[in-house]
């Protein structure tokens, strides 16, 4: 690579066998450095782990950095995303867009996947994430088994053939995966699962548990933990019965980072409430689920005693403001939890925005529209939240310009016509991903002015992946024709 941004060309994204430097760096015409602000012609000294060794502002830049041009800002962690819901990207609004019409919609493509499916959407998803900014993820995953439930074996792909396929993605796209992997039981309190929902069971939590066990030895010998590392969640107290809520607690490692959706919705906390006396935080709590290692995603309908268990144990609160929106779940007290001192991610959930920027702004205008106040999260609050939040939550090292961090970055331009006139320390306000010049992973350029460095256009590899599952799901004889009938929650 040369000092010159523009001359860089598609420079690969790092596999789990490349041979990196000993010593590499990044230079950063301006780099935003916290409570210091910003700061000109930053180099970033990036050892071969990816990992920051040196910071050095005002200096010029060295033949073989790589050039970030605009301001330079730590990489986003996505804390929550179901890849295959970006195939549900403005398709879900006819009839008013109700509820109904998106799950009638998720349900055709979560039947439609294969392996080679969900391979190619994922790594368009994940290419598309990276070229805005988001440097990690945590995938929710729960596309296990085929459509009837069996799972897959040595004569399709491997019995992981789903999650491996996760993980290919992610490594094409360069992006760091934390894959959930993800315990589905039941189809509501009660309630079996229905045919839709059957490839996303494994019985039992102790079934689960066991996959989950040769799914962790699968992955750490094929990736390096900084690149893929596998999690888990419990997709829902509905979903996991109370009894499997015991035998998780007891046999799940403790190192294990653990995610579960939580009171995303009414309906959810009126059904926990009838079916065991408790709501969903403290139906969990009750097992001794909540502590440091969780993660309570969207938490938009909790009581304030919920709000001081979470945040009192030390849990991650994974907010999703622009898909709360889109689904109309509604506003999540988000000051509260703050004011609570509980941990704040962000994360793009099903995708209808894929865009760091917008979820940061989303954030502090949803506080302002629910209190009818301003300035709720600074811009260094909330970068903080894109970066170390979303990286607590996926048991991961953050990013920023210290030594010891994430060497992941993206920058933006300060005089793109959104931006131009602003404060560079609060393009927070201001920028998108449109804005976005550069991103980099692990102190290696991956995309450029909305371009993936090996991959090319996102929307191109969109386009392509969307229409084949499309076709998949409208095959006669095809997966994508099962359909649910579950009434409770949206997943």
């Amino acid at each position: 690579m040369t000092g010159n941004m523009d001359a860089v060309g598609p420079v690969p994204a790092p596999g789990p066998d490349a041979v990196l430097p000993a010593v590499r760096a990044v230079w950063c015409e301006h780099a935003w450095l916290g409570a210091g602000g910003v700061a000109d012609a930053v180099r970033v000294e990036v050892d071969g782990a990816g990992t920051v060794v040196g910071v050095l502002p005002g200096v010029p830049a060295q033949d073989g950095d790589v050039v970030l041009s605009g301001v330079a800002f730590p990489g986003a962690a996505n804390a929550h995303s179901h890849a295959f819901h970006r195939a549900l990207r403005g398709r879900t609004h006819d009839r008013g867009g109700t509820f109904w019409t998106w799950r009638e919609t998720m349900y055709r493509a979560a039947g439609a996947l294969t392996p080679a499916l969900y391979e190619e959407l994922a790594t368009a998803v994940y290419a598309e994430m990276v070229a805005v900014g988001w440097t990690s993820v945590a995938e929710f995953h729960y596309v296990h088994h085929r459509p009837d439930g069996t799972p897959y074996g040595q004569g399709d792909s491997g019995p992981h053939a789903m999650e491996l396929a996760l993980a290919r993605a992610a490594v094409r796209a360069g992006i760091r995966l934390t894959l959930l992997d993800t315990c589905y039981l039941a189809g509501g309190f009660g309630t079996p699962l229905e045919d839709g929902q059957r490839r996303f069971s494994d019985g039992t939590a102790a079934r689960w548990l066991d996959r989950l066990a040769s799914l962790r030895t699968t992955i750490s010998a094929l990736y390096p933990a900084q690149q893929v590392s596998v999690g888990a969640a419990i997709h829902s107290v509905r979903a996991v019965p109370e009894d499997q809520l015991a035998v998780i607690a007891q046999h799940l490692p403790p190192d294990v980072p653990l995610h579960v959706h939580l009171s995303e919705q009414p309906a959810e906390n009126e059904d926990c409430l009838r079916a065991t006396g408790r709501t969903p935080t403290a139906l969990l709590d009750s097992h001794g689920l909540v502590g440091d290692r969780l993660s309570a995603v969207h938490a938009t309908h909790v009581s304030g005693r919920d709000i001081a268990v979470l945040a009192d144990a030390g849990a991650v609160v994974v907010l999703c403001p622009t898909t709360e929106a889109d689904l109309a779940d509604g506003l999540g007290p988000a000051g509260d939890f703050r004011a609570a001192g509980a941990r704040l991610a962000l994360g793009t959930d099903q995708h209808a925005v894929v865009d760091p920027w917008l979820e940061m702004r989303a954030l502090e205008h949803g506080e302002r529209l629910r209190t009818g106040r301003r300035g709720h999260f600074g811009p260094e609050e909330l970068h903080g939240i894109a970066a170390l939040g979303g990286a607590a939550a996926q048991g991961r090292r953050g990013a920023g310009f210290r030594p010891g961090c994430a060497a992941d970055f993206m920058a933006v331009d300060p005089r793109s016509t959104r931006t131009a006139g602003s404060s560079r320390a609060q393009l927070a306000y201001t920028a998108t991903g449109q804005d976005v010049t550069g991103v980099v992973v692990g102190g290696v350029l991956v995309a450029r002015d909305g371009v993936h460095a090996t991959l090319g256009r996102p929307a191109d590899l969109l386009s392509a992946a969307i229409a084949r599952l499309d076709e998949a799901a409208d095959a006669p004889t095809g997966p994508g024709r099962a359909t649910a009938n579950h009434r409770r929650g949206r997943h």
